[in-house]
């Protein structure tokens, strides 16, 4: 069995329900899918940058840009009720079928078209430098969740605030918070098989620029992408 380092995949079905075809919806002049598959082979930290999709266009489209598309992702893996987790359990499956194993795997979403090589790249530094198990993309978060509460029906808001010490504190003196930004998931593989939880044991964070997590899930999220790229900052 013959064993690589690391091995990028990139989900990318076609049945998108919001954005039609969003994987391959043209953002600046090139399929949204393209600047993940770009960002993972300039990181040059992969042996293998595998597109799993179920659509022989998508398929075509990514060997085009440079990515392995050795097999089609099956109806069954395509479905809203299959998770990535369940396509990266069927590629690893796929690549030891035919003879090759990976220490890591890194999950790239596709609809994080900003998230950089360089984001790849730092991100693999973190995990060999701590010998995570796991390393995950996260980026601030836009608003405080201390400023946030459920509303009654009738819409009061006496009681939105847990407690009186965040209702009157500038957004500055507040506790930064963070949340997952779906960009960048770097697991060992052994690791994988043996947890139901990747963030339960030596899983550390990778902190990104909000500029570089923008997941693209509507259409203003993909005019926002776009007027990024457009400008040239990103």
């Amino acid at each position: 069995m013959r064993v690589l380092r690391n091995i990028a995949i990139i989900p990318a079905r076609s049945g998108s329900k919001g954005l039609k075809d969003k994987n391959i919806k043209p953002l600046n002049g090139k399929p949204l899918m393209v600047y993940t598959i770009e960002a993972a082979l300039k990181s040059n930290v992969f042996d293998e940058v595998v597109v799993s999709t179920d659509s022989k266009k998508y398929a075509e489209i990514a060997i085009e840009w440079g990515a392995s598309v050795p097999f089609l992702r099956s109806e069954e893996l395509s479905s809203d009720n299959a998770s990535s987790w369940d396509v990266v359990r069927d590629v690893l499956q796929k690549y030891k079928e035919q003879g090759q194993n990976f220490n890591s795997f890194a999950l790239l979403q596709p609809t994080s078209p900003l998230r950089k090589a360089e984001d790849i790249v730092k991100a693999y530094n973190t995990f060999y430098e701590k010998q995570a198990n796991a390393i995950v993309g996260v980026t601030e978060a836009e608003h405080s969740p201390l400023w946030c509460g459920t509303l009654p029906e009738d819409q009061s808001l006496v009681g939105f605030f847990k407690s009186t010490d965040y209702s009157n504190q500038p957004r500055q003196k507040l506790a930064p918070y963070f949340r997952i930004n779906g960009a960048i998931y770097i697991v060992k593989t052994d690791y994988f098989y043996t947890t139901n939880d990747i963030y339960e044991n030596e899983c550390y964070a990778y902190i990104m620029g909000r500029e570089n997590s923008i997941d693209i899930d509507t259409e203003i999220d993909f005019k926002l992408a776009n007027v990024l790229l457009k400008s040239g900052e990103i």
